[in-house]
């Protein structure tokens, strides 16, 4: 299994995440503390995967670029460049690099997470790329029916996240689905 993220801190806490449920025979976690805006980075990850494992089972592309809620006639152009090059761009240069390497697993998957906010009030930058990822998703998701790799679109119930206390502070957190509760849902559909 690879990890990606773009710090070292946060790739360490799932490593021993997975360290203490680990079961015996299981595999190791691979850490790729990268930028997925990279695209050099992005691709030169994906022929390690090919040169050490000769394919990819699953991707489940979850990075994402949660810009600050605002009015649209305030949006910081910084935060639309981020949203574009994260949410949007870097979707579009993983699928081609990833799509030869599910292509070569048996029962390849690809899952991206949606968030249906586009269009809805401040969430202007986060909601527009996030409906247009999802939006190349489904594309990709008919493109690949017939032939594959099988491409899910799920959408997580509402979780206790960081990002989520962001949009939402001062927020009641415990009707909140439980992350691994729902964590567990997610790989069931895999």
């Amino acid at each position: 299994m690879v990890a990606l993220a773009r710090t070292v801190g946060g790739l360490e806490e799932l490593d021993d995440r997975v360290k203490a449920r680990r079961q015996p025979g299981a595999g190791e976690l691979t850490l790729a503390p990268m930028d997925i805006t990279n695209d050099d980075a992005m691709a030169h990850l994906c022929r390690s995967i090919f040169d050490r494992w000769g394919r990819l089972d699953l991707w489940v592309h979850a990075a994402i670029h949660a810009a600050p809620m605002s009015p649209a006639q305030f949006l910081d152009v910084k935060d639309w460049d981020k949203s574009l090059a994260i949410n949007l761009r870097a979707t579009g240069t993983l699928i081609p690099l990833v799509e030869p390497l599910l292509r070569l697993a048996p029962a390849p998957a690809a899952m991206f997470l949606d968030d249906p906010r586009g269009g809805e009030m401040y969430f202007g930058a986060y909601g527009a790329t996030k409906a247009a990822q999802i939006a190349l998703a489904r594309s990709w998701q008919k493109e690949a029916a017939k032939v594959g790799p099988r491409v899910l679109i799920e959408t997580p119930a509402p979780m206790p996240t960081a990002t989520r206390a962001r949009f939402f502070p001062g927020e009641d957190r415990s009707p909140l689905a439980d992350p691994r509760i729902e964590a567990a849902r997610l790989v069931d559909l895999i």
